[in-house]
């Protein structure tokens, strides 16, 4: 198994739909197919209890799970532990899925340009928007924003937007 603790610098925008077409011409570019799924593991299990996120990822490469812990240090920094799990261990930590959470699945459009790794998260409930999140080396850093992404509005403070939020409510609010 593979584990990664590191911390997660990012900026998070709302953004009009995008031309897919144009994200699949960029650097480095992948696509993926999401599952989330938000738990809270009883104590008990052979697992850690607590609050987590695990990941179904579909790629060209095949599948791969992913359990996920994150613990917030600022607005824009936390600290994340991943950890790839089997197929089984994902189907067993599925029974655990928080109540209050449903199940995310989103289209992520991977690509890099001058440095900076661009995702491009597509979900199956808006039709007019999306997000675009640039992981950072520091908050101090500004990534350039590319001229085909149209930003409706920085997100990365706004806790309505984070997954975990969409999880338990999409937001519908008309766009300006």
């Amino acid at each position: 198994m593979k584990n990664k603790n590191s911390l997660e610098i990012e900026y998070k925008f709302l953004i009009k739909y995008p031309d897919i077409k144009i994200l699949e011409l960029q650097p480095e570019y992948n696509c993926y197919e999401l599952l989330q799924l938000y738990l809270n593991i009883p104590k008990g299990t052979e697992y850690e209890a607590g609050r987590c996120r695990i990941r179904k990822v579909k790629s060209k490469e095949g599948t791969s799970y992913i359990k996920t812990f994150k613990r917030k240090l600022t607005e824009m920094t936390r600290i994340e532990i991943e950890e790839e799990i089997t197929e089984r261990e994902f189907a067993y930590l599925s029974r655990f899925i928080a109540e209050e959470y449903s199940p995310i699945s989103k289209e992520r459009h991977s690509f890099c340009i001058s440095g900076f790794t661009y995702e491009v998260d597509v979900f199956p409930f808006w039709s007019d928007r999306a997000y675009l999140e640039i992981e950072v080396e520091s908050e101090n850093v500004k990534p350039p924003i590319p001229d085909f992404i149209t930003i409706i509005k920085d997100v990365t403070f706004d806790k309505r937007y984070r997954n975990s939020a969409l999880a338990q409510n999409i937001i519908t609010e008309p766009l300006d």
